[in-house]
């Protein structure tokens, strides 16, 4: 059965991966194709539609493939003279223009708790183009009533709604629950997840006491290296709307950076210096 390239597009977003869409923009001659045919190119290097095949398609995934990885749209003009007709077997003779569009998939923050910080984390990150969702284990906090903003609120167990939830390198997730026990919890599963960006609200003793415990339960002290905590860019912050400021402005640092630069410059306490500096 034929995919269609939108649907495919919708579910790579769904499911947290990149990709790229090359669509014929201009033509002018014969071509192989027709003018808004679209090839969707997936963070794998698989393919699905088509642009006419040959050459020119072998060179509109190559630029497709770098067009994912700087996160900018290229255009490129192609003339099927002789030489292509040679190659390629396209008597064709036209010309046409490919422009080619990265799309990264939507990112998504995971808000584990529902208190005064959530409620504003939940606004900011909303404003700057995160999903939200909202986990809490009490019913009576995450609710519609609290969160109307959120694109989703989920009350249960927390250890019930970890395996109902889709968690990428698109994923961000925030823990801020009402104690240090259910941010051990949390801690203890989204350290295993693939999550690109991980935080936890708290002092730098109340966190190293959380993770101390979790590493006497054999979770390896590596596991914590990307874990933000304290949460948020230092900024002085010390209201609940201030905290999401930082936090948010965190999460878009990470979002908008090379992962390998963040990795370079990330605060986490949990790096071997900072350990080391806490236990003097």
């Amino acid at each position: 059965m034929k995919m269609d390239v939108f649907e495919e597009l919708v579910r790579l977003r769904k499911a947290g991966r990149a990709c790229a869409l090359a669509t014929i923009v201009q033509a002018n001659g014969s071509i192989p194709s027709y003018t808004s045919a679209k090839l969707l190119v997936r963070d794998d290097g698989s393919m699905t539609g088509t642009i006419g095949g040959g050459c020119v398609e072998a060179e509109v995934w190559t630029a497709a493939r770098e067009a994912m990885e700087t996160g900018k749209p290229r255009r490129l003009n192609f003339s099927l003279g002789q030489d292509a007709a040679y190659d390629n077997g396209l008597i064709c003779g036209g010309q046409l223009e490919v422009f080619i569009e990265p799309l990264e998939p939507q990112p998504a923050v995971l808000i584990f708790g529902a208190g005064h910080i959530s409620k504003s984390l939940c606004q900011v990150a909303g404003l700057a183009g995160f999903r939200t969702t909202v986990i809490d284990d009490r019913e009576s906090f995450a609710n519609r009533e609290r969160f109307p903003m959120a694109d989703e609120v989920l009350a249960g167990e927390y250890e019930e709604i970890f395996g109902k939830l889709e968690v990428n390198r698109s994923s961000y997730l925030v823990i801020v629950t009402r104690g240090h026990r259910d941010d051990m919890r949390v801690l203890r599963w989204a350290v295993t997840t693939p999550a690109r960006y991980v935080a936890m609200i708290g002092s730098k003793r109340k966190v190293l006491s959380v993770v101390r415990e979790l590493e006497k339960e054999g979770i390896p002290a590596g596991s914590f290296a990307r874990v933000s905590a304290p949460m948020g860019l230092d900024i002085g912050a010390l209201t609940p709307e201030e905290i999401a400021v930082s936090v948010a402005a965190e999460m878009i640092a990470v979002r908008r950076g090379p992962e390998s630069d963040w990795q370079a410059l990330s605060k986490s306490m949990f790096a071997k210096d900072g350990i080391k500096a806490l236990q003097k």
